[in-house]
């Protein structure tokens, strides 16, 4: 196997964030947030559905970093669940060792950064921006200019550092069982 050269690394990085990025969750988001924030013309039961849709989309960013898939042994993609012992619920995995899918620090710093990260999109959406926060309409421009590249660096930088090598529901299964478990 030839070693990797420092652009096949970054680019390779690069791809990955992509894995990393709650797409789904952030496409979910932006769907409902007009609803239930009334547009950003906020009435009590809008701030509580808001705050609830958000609330919900973080889970679900935090959540998709704790899964994995393997191909079993019938040819079939299967997912689960990782655990410190391994990948949860194990259904067909006669011949695949799940305990090579097991919880490590890295899960949840990715955890974290997901959710950091759709937090900050969420931030920029001018609906929950007049909802939960109407000092920032008129104050808060620079934080909102600021912020999105400044966290995206920072993320960028610790994706690098902890290398992303689930196959989570929603994203392909590695082509072996194998290339998941490193």
């Amino acid at each position: 196997m030839a070693k990797k050269s420092v652009k096949d690394k970054t680019l390779s990085s690069l791809g990955k964030i992509i894995k990393l990025l709650p797409t789904g969750t952030v496409f979910m988001f932006h769907f409902l947030s007009p609803v239930l924030s009334n547009n950003g013309v906020c009435h009590p039961v809008n701030k509580v559905l808001t705050v609830a849709l958000l609330a919900v989309c973080a889970f679900s960013c935090a959540f998709a970093t704790f899964t994995d898939s393997y191909t079993g042994s019938d040819g079939k993609v299967h997912y689960g669940i990782v655990t410190k012992t391994g990948l949860w619920p194990s259904v067909d995995s006669k011949d695949i060792d799940l305990s090579k899918y097991k919880l490590r620090f890295g899960d949840f710093v990715h955890a974290y950064f997901a959710v950091i990260v759709f937090a900050v999109l969420a931030v920029l959406d001018s609906n929950t921006v007049h909802c939960l926060f109407p000092a920032l309409v008129s104050s808060g421009k620079t934080l909102l200019k600021v912020l999105p590249p400044a966290v995206g660096a920072v993320a960028a930088v610790v994706f690098a550092l902890f290398p992303y090598d689930r196959h989570g529901i929603g994203y392909p299964s590695s082509s072996t069982s194998e290339d998941s478990a490193a």
